[in-house]
């Protein structure tokens, strides 16, 4: 094979890749629109604090998650319904945002949080037990809105003990 005609293959194929790239990114932010929304509302000691969030319920819409996603606006995040109650493993391929993940049991408890994810990164963040979902939002709402182990989210995804 002569230099030309791989220097020609390794240009389409480069090509190739960056067309690639931008119809992923423009997935990621359509996926964005598909997502169903709904609004919850967490009870801590200090008040009660309402997000707007997207739903992720299936299994492809929780493989997504906020994959690919430059920004998460104050009062908005992504409630990951896992329909039953599990441990549960999250992680932050792909995603460029630092993010605080709480892990809600089934009766709507939050269980753990983990505050301040790294972007990026492939290590496992636990639930501490079973979880029926997972809220995540921007790095330090839980900080600034006092979030805490034991505080109360309320959705319809979770059921209130009497």
């Amino acid at each position: 094979m002569t230099y030309l005609k791989i220097w020609q293959r390794a240009v389409i194929l480069g090509a190739s890749l960056a067309v690639f790239t931008v119809i992923s990114a423009s997935d990621s932010l359509k996926a964005a629109e598909f997502f169903q929304k709904s609004s919850l509302t967490i009870i801590t000691k200090s008040g009660e604090r309402t997000f707007s969030v997207e739903l992720a319920q299936t299994a492809p819409e929780r493989t997504q998650g906020l994959q690919g996603r430059k920004s998460l606006p104050v009062g908005t995040g992504m409630l990951f319904d896992f329909k039953t109650v599990q441990p549960v493993t999250m992680w932050m391929k792909n995603t460029p945002v630092s993010l605080d993940m709480l892990f809600i049991a089934a009766d709507g408890t939050v269980a753990n949080i983990a505050e301040g994810t790294e972007p990026f990164s492939l290590n496992y963040i636990i639930s501490e037990g079973p979880v029926r979902g997972v809220l995540e939002v921007q790095a330090g709402t839980a900080r600034v809105l006092g979030i805490k182990k034991g505080d109360r989210v309320v959705h319809g995804i979770f059921k209130m003990e009497n």
